[in-house]
Parts: C-alpha cells; sequence; structure tokens
C-alpha cells in the first residue's frame, strides 16, 4: 500500500523567470491535475531556512496539485535565483512580488490565489493580505512567525553565537545589534546581509493584528510532541483572532521542525494532514 503522501506521477513543474519592475523572480508552477479546485502562491521563509524548507514545500506543491490545487513557488527578491541580492531586499518589495504571483497564477488559471506562507512568508502572507486590494480567498499558514520582533531577536542571535565561538565574546549581544541597525549599519549574519530597512520592517509586525476578514486561514503548527499544545506566543495570537471573529482553524501535527535541522528533513504528518484539508469537499471551488 502507498503511503498517504505519495503523489502520483504527473507532469514536471514549469520553470520560467516572472518579469517585475526591478529584475525577474524565478517561479515554479505545477499546474493542476483534472479541474482545478484552487490556487494558492507559495511564500518561503527566511533566509537560510528557505533552503532548509525546499524539498518540504515541492512535496506539497506537488500532492496538492495531484488535487487539483495549482501551486504557484516564487522565489522572493535577492532569494534564491532571483535578480538581485539578499541585501537588497526590502519587505514592501516582497509584498510587490507577492502581488505579481498572484496576478499571473489569476490569469493562469482564472481564479484568484491564495497564499501559503512557512515562517516568515506566512507572517508576509498575512501582511500583505492585510492591506491588499483584493483580498485572497483563503490562506494556509505552516508555523507562521507571530512575531516580528521576536524572530528578528532569533536571527541577531545568530550573529551573537558566531562572535562567541570565534573570540569569546558577545559585543553586546543583541542590543548592541539591533543599535547598529538603527544607526543604518547592515549586518552579515551566517553569511546573509540584513538591511536596517528590512530588519525595521520585520520588526514591527505583529500576527495578531494582520489576519483580514473574508478569508479563511488554516493554521498549520508543528510541535516536537504529540498531543503538546500552541506554544503561548501563539495561543495568544489565536485568541486574538477568536476575539476579532476571524475565521481560522488549528491545525496540530507532530514533527522535526523542518526548516531549521541540521540535515535536510520531512514532516510527513504535515504533509498528510494539509493534503486532507484540501481533500475536504470545503476547498472545492
Amino acid at each position: 500500500m502507498a503511503p498517504a503522501n505519495a503523489v502520483p506521477a504527473q507532469p514536471p513543474a514549469e520553470a520560467f523567470f516572472l518579469p517585475v519592475q526591478d529584475g525577474f523572480r524565478y517561479c515554479l508552477f505545477h499546474a493542476p491535475q483534472g479541474a482545478c479546485r484552487d490556487a494558492l502562491v507559495y511564500l518561503h521563509p527566511f533566509a537560510e531556512e528557505m533552503n532548509k524548507s525546499r524539498r518540504m514545500a515541492a512535496l506539497q506543491a506537488r500532492a496538492l496539485a495531484a488535487l487539483g490545487i495549482g501551486v504557484l513557488q516564487i522565489d522572493l527578491h535577492g532569494c534564491g535565483d532571483s535578480s538581485g541580492d539578499f541585501g537588497d531586499a526590502r519587505w514592501d518589495g516582497w509584498k510587490q512580488d507577492v502581488d505579481a504571483a498572484r496576478a499571473w497564477l489569476q490569469q493562469r488559471l482564472g481564479r484568484p490565489a491564495g497564499l501559503w506562507g512557512l515562517r516568515i512568508g506566512a507572517l508576509l502572507a498575512l501582511d500583505y493580505a492585510a492591506g491588499a486590494a483584493m483580498t485572497p480567498p483563503r490562506m494556509l499558514l505552516w508555523q507562521p512567525v507571530t512575531s516580528g520582533a521576536g524572530f528578528l531577536t532569533q536571527f541577531l542571535r545568530m550573529r551573537v553565537a558566531a562572535e562567541l565561538l570565534q573570540d569569546g565574546a558577545g559585543n553586546g549581544g543583541t542590543k548592541a545589534l539591533r543599535l547598529q541597525l538603527e544607526q543604518g549599519k547592515p549586518l552579515e549574519i551566517a553569511g546573509y546581509e540584513l538591511a536596517p530597512a528590512l530588519a525595521g520592517a520585520i520588526e514591527r509586525l505583529d500576527a495578531s493584528v494582520l489576519a483580514p476578514r473574508g478569508c479563511r486561514i488554516d493554521w498549520f503548527e508543528v510541535t516536537a510532541a504529540a498531543g503538546r499544545p500552541l506554544p503561548p506566543a501563539a495561543s495568544a495570537v489565536a485568541a486574538n483572532w477568536h476575539a476579532q471573529r476571524i475565521d481560522f482553524g488549528v491545525h496540530l501535527v507532530h514533527g522535526d521542525p523542518f526548516w531549521t535541522t541540521p540535515e535536510i528533513s520531512e514532516c510527513a504528518m504535515l504533509l498528510d494532514a494539509t493534503g486532507a484539508l484540501y481533500r475536504e469537499p470545503s476547498h472545492a471551488a
């Protein structure tokens, strides 16, 4: 018997460069098999998390395409095979990339495109949707970053850890690094140049106030152990969304944090749970 997350043989993804105002964006289009039931633009996570997650994104995109869901994967400005350097990337520019990707997918499939985001890509999806001229009909959020400030602190800690290993001194910790950013100085962290403008935009983001109305949101959280609840920070965001009457559901699955594991890994339960969600009649157009 084939595993639950097995993907039937299907045509390879269509690779192309999407022209935008300041260059091009590398894209992979996974055409829906059979009648098109839905359309999603995939927004990848930040820096090295993007590379760690490529396999999971590819597996899920192919599985969704087999279910009749058209998926467009886009490398944002300065990321992957798209034009520009990471240090040139800006948050508003990434939102423009989302707009361009949605427009292309909607033209190709003739239907409004939803958003599927992982980690910072999920936060980007929320921030984009909060101000979009046309709200995405639905969003699929994998392990969403809920606090931009908290995420930035974690990223800066990588630089602090590297300094400790190199000379035994943290050189002021994340507070000193934030001061450098506030002074307009870019930082090199784990091989990526972080621009002050990008850091500042991320710092201000709070998922609890970004969820749009008129959009179904399915939030998938990967936990370290079966039966473990949402972390406190994520629970607080969910409570705020409930109070705002946002249409969303939280799905907990057990597995490894594939976006940050030392070796490329998979989370079979996440693939299974996401596929099961899109096999439900409510997700058919």
